[in-house]
């Protein structure tokens, strides 16, 4: 204790970057910050803003959310190893923000996080220690949250928090070829206490112009929204949109690219809006939001609710046979049909489809990979599918409802439409629910992207579904196995160390035996016509010869016979390696290539 107070009483003394009432020798641009910073008491009440305590604070909000400009402070040396400041308002980056420029260029940022709760962000600049930096505030932002509340700005060697000293996206835990959300925290829930990276139902999965648009939402706040230009590298954009106040809720939904603008929602016609509808809490309330700038900004629709309904979830899609757009709602046990010429006036087609779950994802698939033969596919929130035929007003199904995947945290799914303007592959992503990554900044994941594809088979029509080909953009070296015998009780070593695989094999499974993968410490079991994988097990029709696995920091998924049979399993690891063995009778590996894989996040992020 003697020597913890004694190196307290050495520590250099805080560096206030800012403790006035004007903003002198500051450079101000634009209108958001001409009346100087906030002091008065009543009016940080009237702007809400809460935890600047006595200190003035630097404010973009005093004549609401209109103005925009910039404020810069004058150049000082970095002298401490952190940089804390406070931070209310929007979360827009690069919009609503504070910028810590080195040279001229942004080395750190920080946003709000839609509350004027002020918060302390820490920033780590031990290694920028000497070198000439300024402070810039930032409102380019107009309309809701946009404004910014900043105060109790420092060079610290003790910050408010402890600084996060490892770079984002490459935490312990991170899964890193799976898609995670940042640190967007969301202060509105409780002011205090932040809510975590989360993600849950995905929503509004579509390609536009030559790019793949993830939406999900969190706790129903708001649709994270990422991007990217091959569904494996990805970019977190601000979030896409929040609920309208607070309590409304953003439920799940669908997005559709209005390429004929027949809700006259874009004002020019050479511009298709991308129109995003969703549910409120109350499961009643139909809402929607519009882009016309690739989903980078949304306009709520003026008339929201556009449609009161006791149903929740809409999928929406253009039918083109019937020249009209389809919706799929959920409500009260089924899935309901809506037909519309514009996307805002809908009429019931009165054709329910009974004992329905959640989430619907519905889509054409050609069969046996023929174009001219068709059948729909309808998926559940529950991962259960059924394939049959649909004339724009009902669906009548043909098969068995039948399991997308067998693993225990397969939820939620949805697809990526309008790809029939790329490459036309039907790529599917789930929810990873039950994903929890102990003392990391961000819970739950995605599942690695998977085409998928519709196959006759003995038993009827069955969906296959197995990696896109694109995971080989990540392949960063490999080992092959060719003619292994594996005789029952024997085992063969592929790995001692490393974290992340895609694991390729060709294998023959004698009757009664078993193929065992010891997989850092998880185990998955293959039998002539069975996968095992945790809790969960299937079986196949054609006996087991390929086996495929993708293996992240918290997740491994295994893909029988080209995906007739899948589980998408969370699984952290439990120990080291991957191991091989036979039990009960032989097991020929006839090749093995054990890919190591690279991360899709950037080296040295921000």
């Amino acid at each position: 204790m003697i020597a913890w107070i004694g190196l307290l009483a050495i520590a250099a003394p805080d560096l206030p970057l800012f403790q006035a009432k004007t903003y002198a020798g500051w450079e101000v641009t634009g209108t958001a910050f001409r009346l100087g910073s906030v002091i008065d008491p009543g009016l940080k009440r009237r702007l809400e803003i809460q935890n600047s305590g006595d200190e003035p604070v630097i404010s973009s909000e005093i004549e609401d959310d209109g103005p925009i400009g910039t404020l810069t402070s004058p150049e000082f040396v970095i002298q401490r190893r952190s940089v804390s400041l406070r931070i209310g308002g929007g979360d827009y980056a690069g919009q609503t923000c504070v910028d810590l420029l080195v040279g001229g260029k942004v080395v750190r940022t920080a946003t709000g996080h839609r509350s004027d709760y002020l918060m302390t962000t820490v920033w780590d600049v031990s290694k920028l220690k000497g070198e000439k930096a300024q402070i810039r505030i930032v409102d380019l932002h107009r309309g809701d949250w946009g404004h910014v509340n900043v105060s109790h700005i420092v060079q610290t060697d003790r910050p408010e928090k402890p600084m996060a000293t490892t770079p984002l996206y490459h935490e312990t835990l991170r899964p890193q070829f799976h898609f995670t959300a940042r640190y967007w925290n969301d202060f509105r829930l409780n002011p205090v206490e932040h809510q975590e990276g989360w993600i849950n139902d995905l929503n509004g999965l579509i390609y536009y112009d030559g790019e793949y648009h993830m939406f999900a939402q969190r706790w129903a706040t708001c649709w994270l929204h990422a991007v990217s230009k091959d569904l494996v590298h990805w970019t977190e954009l601000q979030p896409a949109f929040w609920e309208e106040s607070l309590g409304s809720g953003v439920q799940s939904g669908t997005i559709v690219v209005d390429y004929h603008n027949t809700s006259g929602l874009s004002p020019d016609p050479k511009t298709p809006p991308m129109v995003a509808f969703w549910s409120r809490f109350d499961n009643r309330s139909q809402c929607l939001c519009y882009s016309l700038d690739h989903g980078r900004t949304w306009t709520r629709y003026a008339k929201n609710p556009f449609m009161e309904r006791p149903e929740r979830d809409p999928k929406v899609f253009w039918y083109e046979p019937g020249k009209h757009w389809v919706m799929i709602m959920y409500g009260e046990g089924a899935y309901h049909v809506l037909t519309s010429p514009n996307l805002l006036d809908w009429t019931d087609a009165h054709h329910p489809i009974p004992d329905s779950f959640e989430c619907p994802d519905f889509f054409e698939l050609p069969i046996d990979g023929d174009a001219s033969r068709k059948k729909w596919v309808l998926i559940q929130g529950s991962g259960k599918y059924s394939v049959g035929t649909f004339d724009g007003f009902q669906f009548k199904e043909e098969t068995p409802r039948l399991a997308c995947d067998i693993g225990p945290n397969f939820y939620a799914t949805q697809s990526w439409a309008n790809t029939e303007t790329g490459d036309g592959r039907r790529i599917q992503a789930a929810w990873m629910r039950g994903s929890k990554f102990p003392n990391m900044p961000f819970s739950q994941q995605v599942s690695f992207p998977c085409q998928l594809t519709l196959h006759s088979t003995p038993d009827g029509l069955r969906i296959h579904r197995e990696p896109i080909a694109e995971i080989a953009k990540l392949h960063d070296g490999h080992h092959d196995w060719k003619n292994v015998d594996l005789q029952s009780g024997k085992s063969l070593s592929l790995t001692k160390d490393g974290e992340l695989f895609h694991l390729v094999a060709q294998v023959e499974i004698a009757d009664g035996a078993k193929l065992n993968l010891n997989i850092r410490g998880n185990n998955v079991t293959l039998t002539k016509n069975e996968l095992e994988s945790g809790d969960a097990k299937g079986t196949t029709t054609n006996a087991v010869h390929r086996v495929e696995i993708l293996i992240d920091r918290g997740s491994i998924e295994t893909f029988v016979n080209h995906g007739e049979l899948s589980s998408t399993r969370f699984a952290l690891p439990e120990g080291e390696g991957i191991d091989l063995s036979a039990e009960g009778g032989d097991v020929k590996i006839q090749s093995l290539t054990l890919y190591r894989l690279k991360s899709i996040w950037p080296k040295s992020p921000l």
